[in-house]
């Protein structure tokens, strides 16, 4: 094994580490909108000085910032998760090979619509809630591959209840996945119970002025 194989594992864990702190203050924030402001100076600072940084090198350099939403709480749902019939959703990755998830139910977001919502079915599990919007692939809209909100197993965990079968859907925190910045990775993206006919207006927008 290379010193630079060592390196880029130690990275990637260190980034994970960092994801997984971040998202534990989002929780602690006195309320959802400052949350937010510390997720998004954060993102930035991430993405912007992090060897793991999905950003291409020629990107990294002219980096601003990403372009997000101002949040707005009409966005923010706390819902149960309700059944849905069991099914298995099987994702090839160039990178990762074949990534199996299991729906595990579905969350209504009022007139915005439902998702389902997947557990990772292979080690380390995790809830896993994509999403694609009308606004997708639009210009100034939101990334044309989808968005993720929640995706436990690497950090992104918004917050839940096992309790009540209620987990904390947040769309002001709809992130662009890593293959939105650097076409190298072949992330999971949202399947078709995964779509809204809705837009969603809030959350990180399509980066760099694609929409691909």
């Amino acid at each position: 094994m290379t010193d630079t194989t060592v390196r880029t594992a130690l990275e990637v864990a260190q980034w994970r580490r960092r994801v997984f702190a971040l998202y534990a203050e989002v929780r602690a924030a006195a309320s959802p909108a400052e949350g937010h402001a510390h997720w998004v100076r954060e993102r930035d600072a991430l993405l912007a000085t992090h060897p793991a940084s999905p950003l291409l090198p020629d990107d990294r350099a002219g980096f601003a910032g990403l372009p997000v939403a101002p949040y707005d709480p009409a966005w923010r749902f706390e819902v149960r998760i309700e059944p849905a019939e069991p099914r298995m959703l099987e994702v090839p990755t160039g990178t990762d090979g074949i990534v199996p998830f299991e729906r595990i139910g579905t969350v209504r977001l009022g007139e915005v619509g439902t998702l389902d919502v997947w557990r990772l079915a292979s080690y380390g599990g995790g809830l896993f809630l994509p999403v694609r919007d009308a606004l997708a692939g639009r210009p100034g809209g939101t990334y044309g591959g989808g968005r993720y909100v929640l995706d436990t197993v690497k950090g992104a965990d918004l917050g839940a209840d096992p309790t009540t079968g209620t987990i904390v859907v947040d769309l002001n925190f709809a992130y662009n996945p890593s293959c939105a910045y650097d076409p190298a990775w072949a992330c999971p993206l949202a399947p078709p119970e995964n779509v809204l006919t809705a837009a969603v207006p809030v959350g990180e927008l399509a980066p760099g002025g694609t929409h691909a």
